[in-house]
């Protein structure tokens, strides 16, 4: 999935979930990456944080090589929930990087460190709660709307993050593939003097849009092969 992933993006992605009929689950708007440039690729290692990293070193230990770790701390901006020392731990366990729901500390060290950590940004006061942990702690993560499990992969860039089906993650990435092939094709058109409007024949979208206010411009660039919406 790592090296699939490698010439495509989170926007490829989302659109060919959609060229796929499979929902589109993305992280809330904000999420970003810590290193500017960092990318994430793997299977979901869901843990939900509350209050101490324990729960984070149980979580480390059914990691499997390449996995993301996908913390739930309910989007809270009150507290930092994991720093220098969870993200040196996770890459001892083989954790390929981190998607927090939530905030990080320690910026410099985990710069330093190198291992990509996608949160909603730094703050210095770590949780000072103890909560009493769930029984799916292990099991499942919340990331904004939505139920991640290690039946989900993850894909991280700089635009964001969105979770894919582990059943249908192939088939996503082989259509986002060919969505970037086509829009590779456009925008080198584009550059070569044949505007979008006469690629994707806007005119004849236009006038069958007259005739029949159903069809849609999505509608019409799948007809053709098009590719601009997904």
């Amino acid at each position: 999935m790592v090296d699939a992933f490698a010439d495509l993006s989170t926007p490829l992605v989302a659109d060919a979930c959609l060229r796929a009929d499979v929902p589109l689950r993305s992280a809330p708007s904000g999420i970003r990456a810590v290193v500017p440039g960092h990318r994430l690729a793997g299977r979901a290692l869901p843990v939900r944080h509350y209050g101490s990293v324990d729960v984070f070193l149980e979580a480390f230990g059914n990691a499997e090589p390449g996995d993301v770790l996908v913390i739930d701390n309910g989007g809270r901006e009150d507290e930092a929930c994991v720093g220098d020392l969870a993200v040196l731990e996770a890459a001892a366990a083989g954790v390929s990087g981190l998607a927090v729901w939530g905030l990080h500390r320690d910026t410099p060290e985990l710069v330093e460190i190198g291992l990509p950590v996608f949160s909603y940004g730094s703050y210095p006061p770590g949780p000072v709660r103890l909560d009493q942990q769930e029984p799916d702690a292990l099991t499942t993560a919340r990331f904004g709307p939505h139920l991640i499990s290690t039946a989900d992969f993850v894909f991280g860039d700089s635009d964001g993050v969105v979770f894919v089906p582990a059943d249908r993650v192939e088939e996503v990435l082989a259509v986002a593939e060919r969505i970037r092939r086509t829009e590779r094709e456009q925008a080198d058109r584009i550059r070569a003097g044949r505007t979008l409007r006469e690629q994707t024949r806007f005119d004849d979208y236009l006038a069958r849009r007259a005739a029949d206010p159903a069809h849609t411009f999505r509608k019409h660039l799948r007809e053709i092969g098009g590719a601009i919406e997904e």
